[in-house]
């Protein structure tokens, strides 16, 4: 067996894992505000964009494939 499959064998463990405490960033409450009105404006302006897109190809309709050669 190798190391690196040693090494995943290890984690994956759900039993050790229950006893070892949680690692990583904790954030705070402000910062988990911050996050969520970010996603929400990327998610916003995706759609926007998504529209915006749909009315274009809606205004030019299927004059688009029709040119000359």
């Amino acid at each position: 067996m190798t190391a690196m499959s040693e090494t995943m064998n290890e984690t994956s463990d759900p039993a050790r894992s229950e006893h070892e405490p949680e690692t990583g960033i904790k954030l705070t409450e402000q910062q988990q505000r911050a996050r969520r009105a970010r996603s929400i404006a990327i998610a916003v302006s995706l759609g926007v964009l998504v529209v915006l897109f749909y009315i274009v190809t809606l205004v030019k309709g299927p004059g688009v494939l029709v040119r000359p050669l």
